[in-house]
């Protein structure tokens, strides 16, 4: 879906990106940081970043980015990281993993959550303008795209972290200079191709079986 190539689908895509600002991200970071809180980590909190409030968690660059890949499709951007210390978290890396899983897998429920409402809309066949089909089908695939994106191991992803989780401590300590490549690595997906071939295998499955035929 190319929206710039489509001028009827404007609309629903900057308001879907304001939402995605407004209460997808903030969602996001604060699961983060909830779940550094309750496995003993305070950092967040005392920042104030332990919060839904989106002007806690807006990065410019991000939602620009935000805006203009999701012109393009993908809808692929980032809030300000949320501050962890892994040395106050329980569990070692298994905890840092746990905390970074937390931010992708709010995205696979907020997917689900506004799934739910799309799917009954198909399936009992419910007259609704197609501006709401075609914003609700919109925020769970751009929610699964940001799934799958944020769970690629590539620094500074959280994916990354999850896998460092499972790494040898040494393998994990040697990866460590290539971390600094990450933001090319992550351009070069999307430019060369690759992260769409991965939202096709990944992420329009997933998107069937939450919402079924559309």
């Amino acid at each position: 879906m190319r929206i710039l190539s489509d001028p009827s689908q404007l609309l629903p895509v900057l308001l879907v990106a304001a939402i995605l600002l407004l209460v997808a991200f903030p969602i996001h970071e604060f699961s983060h940081a909830f779940a550094a809180y309750r496995l003993g980590d305070s950092t967040a909190r005392y920042l104030g970043r332990l919060t839904l409030n989106p002007i806690a968690h807006f990065d410019p660059l991000g939602g620009l980015f935000l805006l203009l890949t999701a012109l393009g499709g993908y809808a692929i951007g980032w809030a300000k990281p949320t501050p962890v210390n892994p040395a106050n978290l329980a569990g070692g890396r298994q905890g840092e993993a746990l905390v970074a899983f937390a931010g992708p897998f709010s995205n696979l429920v907020m997917a689900s959550l506004v799934a739910v409402p799309l799917r009954a809309i198909v399936v009992l066949g419910i007259a609704v303008p197609d501006l709401v089909i075609t914003i609700l089908s919109l925020l769970v695939l751009f929610n699964l795209v940001l799934f799958v994106f944020n769970l690629l191991p590539i620094p500074p992803l959280d994916g990354y972290k999850v896998l460092l989780a499972f790494l040898p401590p040494r393998t994990a300590w040697q990866l460590r200079p290539y971390e600094q490549y990450g933001f090319l690595i992550m351009v070069l997906l999307l430019f060369t191709g690759v992260f769409g071939a991965v939202v096709g295998a990944v992420v329009v499955p997933i998107f069937r079986v939450l919402v079924g035929g559309i």
